[in-house]
């Protein structure tokens, strides 16, 4: 088959293949999430002429769901506290925040009339507390550009030559069409532009369209993928003790990671017990360093003080006075101003004490066996949940072969990358959006300018 960039003779007449000659660069934008959105809308508006591709049947689906729906868009901190958010990897993203950054993003939607608030602790959603109305008023603002979006719309390849990208072939969703191009790529549309954007996502949340597309794209043309794994996910620990605790919150306590029973790090906050394991703003903010110990095979161990506010000499002194002046109440009654009512008995079970037993009767061995149970409760992580539960992707295609000056390829004239199909993720907390909505400001500002 004759490969012709040029479609003649499109499945739809009102989406036009960008051509040359009608003013401007034949831009193409792979996702229309976060990225691929304000990469397309901003390319538009310098001139090119810009077609948005999107696999799912509306855009901004997984947008439509971040922050449980209402969007942490951003964060108020500083742009040298912001980078560390991201690891060893922040760096990368030096270039694109120094040119569009949280304010500007602010700024950007308040143009859109998407009116933004900050909470104390600096992250930043729409005012509407509504996660739809960012994606509504992108996709306004993209049409409003002159950005051509076409649903329905899956990439199969990319078509480059001579280490330059000339365009992608669709895949053909019609189970009667039998002809193929080759083994590997199903017979499509073909459309020709000068630059293309790849901004297809992760992993995360497949049934939002964010399937993991944009790695086989990139691999396809030599690019060398990070090896991906569910990033801002809860963890699966051993045994029943979880189970047991289902549904137990717990506020303020402090947790140690040990890996191989060496501290690796120590903070003050909340988990939350599922039917699994655990959950939570800390499990989340934990878990690249969770997930990647435990795919390298390393023991992991979450170590939970539940009393963080007093050291071991208090805490024994209020035990040995709460058991004296109540010598004769049970022991499970005992420990009601201590623990959450659904801890006391796996409590008991854990340092061997019955829970019928009188205050009295407690023996300094079974107190002290409690006083080290209550700051030094251990749950071993064993797994971490799926990609269809986590909020974002860690890996993806290397950021070494990616200029952060243009979120161009540095293999493929043409070609750029921008939001999460780039190995670059943060905590939670607004900043894996920020980095999304940079790097397609970024990608549809240098698409234009070369």
């Amino acid at each position: 088959m004759k490969e012709d960039y040029i479609p003649t003779n499109l499945s739809s007449s009102s989406h036009p293949s960008p051509r040359r000659g009608e003013g401007g660069r034949r831009v193409i934008v792979i996702g229309a999430g976060p990225a691929g959105l304000m990469a397309a809308g901003i390319a538009a508006e310098s001139s090119a002429k810009t077609l948005l591709l999107e696999k799912m049947h509306r855009p901004g689906q997984k947008l439509r769901l971040t922050g449980k729906g209402r969007c942490n868009l951003t964060n108020t901190a500083p742009l040298l506290d912001f980078i560390k958010h991201f690891g060893p990897g922040g760096r990368f993203l030096r270039q694109a925040f120094s040119q569009f950054f949280s304010s500007d993003l602010k700024s950007f939607l308040k143009n859109l009339g998407v009116r933004t608030v900050t909470e104390p602790d600096g992250r930043v959603f729409p005012a509407s507390g509504d996660a739809r109305d960012v994606a509504e008023a992108l996709v306004l603002w993209v049409t409003k550009c002159g950005v051509v979006l076409r649903n329905d719309s899956q990439v199969a390849r990319l078509i480059v030559e001579g280490k330059r990208v000339v365009g992608v072939q669709l895949s053909s969703k019609s189970s009667s069409v039998k002809r193929r191009i080759n083994e590997h790529f199903p017979a499509g549309e073909i459309l020709r532009a000068d630059a293309i954007v790849v901004a297809c996502g992760g992993a995360s949340y497949p049934s939002t369209g964010s399937s993991g597309d944009g790695y086989r794209l990139a691999e396809s043309v030599g690019h060398s993928i990070v090896p991906i794994r569910p990033a801002l996910v809860s963890v699966e620990t051993a045994g029943d003790i979880a189970p047991r605790l289902q549904g137990v919150s717990l506020r303020e306590v402090k947790v140690r990671l040990l890996v191989d029973e060496k501290k690796q790090a120590e903070v003050t906050g909340a988990l939350l017990f599922t039917h699994f394991g655990l959950s939570g703003p800390m499990i989340l903010s934990w878990s690249r360093a969770l997930v990647d110990s435990l795919r390298s095979g390393r023991s992991v161990i979450l170590s939970i003080d539940l009393v963080p506010e007093l050291d071991e000499h208090q805490l024994d002194q209020r035990i040995l006075l709460r058991f004296r002046e109540n010598s004769r109440k049970k022991f499970g009654s005992l420990l009601g101003e201590l623990l959450p009512k659904k801890m006391i008995p796996v409590c008991a079970d854990l340092i061997g004490v019955p829970l019928d037993k009188s205050g009295h009767q407690i023996t300094s061995a079974e107190r002290k066996r409690l006083r080290v149970w209550l700051k030094d409760f251990r749950l071993k992580v064993i797994g971490y949940r799926p990609f269809t539960e986590a909020m974002i992707t860690a890996g993806g295609v290397n950021t070494k072969e990616v200029d952060p000056r243009t979120m161009e390829s540095r293999l493929v004239k043409g070609l750029y990358f921008a939001g999460e199909v780039l190995d670059v993720d943060a905590d939670s907390g607004g900043y894996n959006l920020q980095m999304a909505f940079s790097t397609g400001w970024l990608a549809g500002k240098s698409v234009v300018s070369l």
